[in-house]
């Protein structure tokens, strides 16, 4: 079993950042990628960005140069560095790894609300 935990969101103006964090732990042998994903209601779950095991990185466009997505040495945590915050990036932001255990596997944090308000 995979738990990923999630922390860092919460209520910023716009222009702010926020940095959100995601530890994995459980029987895990390998991670393919690890990423975030966000959700507003009404709409369908969409990818932010993620990283592969060696490192590479993919960002959604309405993203680029705004948000970082980095990891520790370990690759067990993930990171999403939010910079220039947007109303628009108000979310619920889940955590997504995608590994092998006896199976292939992906699985979802419980997901941190992210609100962009003045």
């Amino acid at each position: 079993q995979v738990q990923l935990v999630e922390s860092g969101g919460g209520l910023v103006q716009p222009g702010g950042s926020l940095r959100l964090s995601c530890a994995a732990s459980g029987s895990i042998r390998s991670i393919y990628t690890m990423g975030w994903y966000r959700q507003v209601p009404g709409k369908q779950r969409e990818l932010v960005a993620d990283i592969t095991n060696s490192g590479v990185t993919n960002y959604a466009e309405f993203v680029k140069g705004r948000f970082t997505i980095s990891r520790d040495n370990a690759k067990t945590t993930v990171y999403l560095q939010m910079n220039s915050l947007s109303p628009e990036d108000t979310a619920v932001y889940y955590c997504n790894l995608w590994g092998h255990s006896d199976y292939t596997f992906s699985s979802w944090g419980q997901g941190t609300q992210v609100t962009v308000s003045s």
